[in-house]
């Protein structure tokens, strides 16, 4: 059933200007009336939105799904369903496979492999280059054709000047938006960033001028060649300063950062908790202070989660052994609401940060509430107290610092071309 009547919730369109009760009707998987008051014969029993919030489907733009070679630690399956669980109706999936995503049959085969799976939409990012190798770009107008909505190297930096000037002029040709790794990758090789946390634990530090220079770089390319250009997982201060002169210069440069940027910092790390460990690390607290301004002043035009699933098999190791990453599908949402409160972000900015504003630079149908539309939708309860249990998640791993943490808010309901793909389970059905 395509055809649903969603009564008397708080709609919060900002593609519309729209923060109002009222009602929605979906026929045939689009949205066909947003309306107060609807009143229609013959239509299903209504979902009852008394008191919850009714967004546009959200969008994460950056998750790792780790198919095809590690579907031991997530497959499209897990992933796109604990993806709609979080709230999520459509995901960009990172190319950094086994084998990479850098050719036109992979990028078709899990297009079509996910069509067969009743969980969030798939959209996929190619890889820049052959073999994420930074050398050989591929062949960006096939990748296009057979799904690709980005490219990136993601994990990886493209060091070279020259291949990452020839990466943004073809993509932007192709329609393909450019996704940057921004790292350098000789600074990089550390565990946490570099600081008293470092020095106190005995390990490598991880410089913040690693990510400054690789955002600079890029930002100068931008610049050069006029083409657009977004920095994935910022998370420093000096570099999201340079995102924001970017900006106020005109250029046509967009950044995103993840909510743990957001909530942790390297004193999260505490004695050797590899659940903390990620790539780039946790910052200080003047790094996660500055993310907090640029979200209110509009530096940041997106919330992704950097969905990094582990199995025990790459995080119960010794510090320096462990694998980089958390998952953070289905604590996204419950992490951006609590900050909403925090640091009184409207939620119509939020809104914007994590689903009109991806949509945009995707160049996705989604984003919006507006009739003739995808019906996809988010219904969101802003007051449902839980606790959230990584073993009884969606995903295959477990990697999360959250794990255990109460929370206020989450999506109780999620709506994909106008079927019910989520419901919580405590919540009423009628």
């Amino acid at each position: 059933m395509n055809n649903c009547l969603i009564k008397g919730g708080r709609v919060i369109d900002p593609a519309r200007q729209l923060d109002a009760v009222a009602d929605i009707w979906v026929e045939g998987g689009r949205i066909k009336a947003v309306e107060p008051n609807l009143e229609l014969l013959d239509s299903p029993p209504p979902i009852s939105a008394q008191g919850l919030w009714i967004l546009p489907g959200l969008i994460d733009m950056h998750v790792h799904l780790r198919e095809p070679g590690h579907e031991y630690k997530e497959d499209l399956q897990s992933g796109l369903t604990a993806a709609v669980a979080g709230g999520f109706t459509t995901v960009l999936a990172m190319p950094n496979t086994s084998p990479p995503l850098d050719e036109a049959g992979l990028i078709a085969g899990l297009a079509h492999q996910a069509q067969q799976i009743r969980g969030a939409r798939l959209s996929l990012a190619a890889a820049m280059t052959r073999g994420r190798q930074g050398q050989e770009l591929c062949e960006y107008q096939d990748l296009k054709a057979a799904g690709a909505q980005a490219v990136t190297d993601d994990g990886s930096w493209v060091a070279d000047s020259r291949v990452m000037r020839r990466v943004l002029d073809y993509a932007a040709v192709c329609g393909l938006l450019p996704l940057s790794h921004a790292q350098d990758p000789w600074l990089a090789r550390g565990d946490i960033s570099e600081g008293r946390v470092s020095t106190r634990l005995g390990l490598p530090g991880i410089p913040a001028q690693c990510e400054e220079i690789a955002v600079f770089r890029d930002i100068a390319l931008a610049e050069l060649t006029g083409q657009p250009l977004h920095i994935c997982h910022l998370s420093t201060r000096q570099a999201t300063r340079l995102v924001r002169a970017a900006r106020a210069k005109g250029l046509p440069v967009t950044a995103e950062t993840a909510p743990h940027y957001l909530f942790l910092t390297d004193e999260d790390v505490g004695d050797y908790n590899t659940a903390a460990k990620m790539n780039p690390p946790l910052g200080s607290d003047l790094d996660q202070a500055a993310l907090r301004e640029a979200l209110l002043d509009g530096t940041i035009s997106v919330i992704a989660s950097d969905h990094a699933p582990h199995s025990t098999l790459e995080k119960e190791l010794e510090f320096g052994d462990a694998a980089f990453g958390i998952i953070g599908l289905e604590t996204s949402l419950p992490l951006m609401l609590e900050l909403a409160r925090i640091i009184d972000l409207p939620i119509a900015r939020l809104v914007e940060l994590m689903s009109k504003n991806p949509a945009k630079l995707l160049n996705l149908p989604g984003g919006s509430l507006a009739p003739g539309g995808p019906a996809d939708i988010t219904i969101v309860d802003p007051n449902l107290e839980f606790t959230y249990e990584a073993q009884q998640g969606f995903s295959k791993s477990h990697n999360t610092p959250f794990d255990g943490r109460k929370f206020q808010g989450r999506a109780v309901i999620t709506i994909v071309g106008g079927e019910i793909r989520y419901r919580y389970p405590r919540l009423s059905q009628n």
